[in-house]
Parts: C-alpha cells; sequence; structure tokens
C-alpha cells in the first residue's frame, strides 16, 4: 500500500495540481510532507512497538493509513490534502518494518527467505502497476487507492 501510494501520488502530480487549483510546485508538498512523515516515524517504529506492542501499533498504522488514504480521497483543498498526506507517511512509516518483523515471526526459519520474497514482490509490483492503473482516474480516486472498497465491479 505504502509504495503503492507514493508511486501514484508521484506520476500524478500534473493531475492534483490541475484539479485543486495550484501549481504543480504547491503539488510537489503532498509527496514532500509523506515522505518527511514517514521519515521521521521509520525509525522509531522499534521504540514504539516495545512500548505499544507490535499487534497494537500495526493495527493502528494500518487502520491510521487506511483512514488517511480515505480522507485524501475527500479532500477538497491542496492544505487538506497535505494534511491527511502526513498523516498517512505517519501511519505509513510503521507498516514496512512491523509486516516484516510479524513475517519473520510466523514463518519457520526454513521458510523465512520464501516469505520475505513474497513480501518483496509488493514492492517491485506496486510501482509497476500504480501509475498504469491511476492514469486514467481522477484525483480523489488516486488518492483513495488504498481504501477498502464497499462495493463490487
Amino acid at each position: 500500500m505504502e509504495v503503492l501510494d507514493t508511486t501514484v501520488v508521484n506520476v500524478s502530480l500534473p493531475h492534483i495540481a490541475g484539479s485543486l487549483s495550484s501549481s504543480t510546485n504547491e503539488a510537489t508538498w503532498t509527496l514532500t510532507s509523506y515522505l518527511v512523515a514517514n521519515a521521521i516515524v521509520l525509525p522509531m517504529t522499534g521504540w514504539l512497538a516495545g512500548r505499544f506492542g507490535r499487534k497494537r501499533l500495526l493495527l493502528l498504522a494500518v487502520t491510521g493509513f487506511t483512514t488517511a488514504s480515505f480522507f485524501c480521497g475527500l479532500a477538497p483543498s491542496l492544505g487538506f490534502l497535505i494534511f491527511f498526506r502526513i498523516i498517512q507517511g505517519a501511519c505509513g512509516g510503521g507498516l514496512q518494518p512491523l509486516s516484516q518483523a510479524v513475517l519473520l515471526e510466523s514463518f519457520p526459519a526454513e521458510k523465512r527467505g520464501q516469505a520475505m520474497a513474497f513480501w518483496a514482490l509488493g514492492i517491485v509490483v506496486a510501482p509497476m502497476l500504480g501509475p498504469r492503473n491511476s492514469s486514467d482516474a481522477g484525483v480523489h480516486l488516486r488518492s483513495t487507492v488504498s481504501s477498502p472498497r464497499t462495493h463490487r465491479h
């Protein structure tokens, strides 16, 4: 989710700028704010997991990331979008290390390599598929790419 979100926003910056009546330079803050918040939380994840519990922190990170993604899709202005991208980045900062830790705990030593390879497949494939799937989508649909869908096609 995290890699896909970053890739989609990066590719969509001109569309975000146009949809929210801002310049491309201003729209770049949607990416910058996410990356800065992510970079702040990432090194703190181990300490936070020790303090609050890995499971609780992972659930909070997934819930916060998904909720922020939903509100990014509803953002009426660039300011709101940037605000929710900061929340999304902060919650996303814990997803990678926490999911890897859970994977390593969940699989026996002989299966860990396979589990990590499958996990890494998402990181490799998401940047290739994300921009392709979002090229014709509107800014609000692109922002909700990580939100759960309540309807079926």
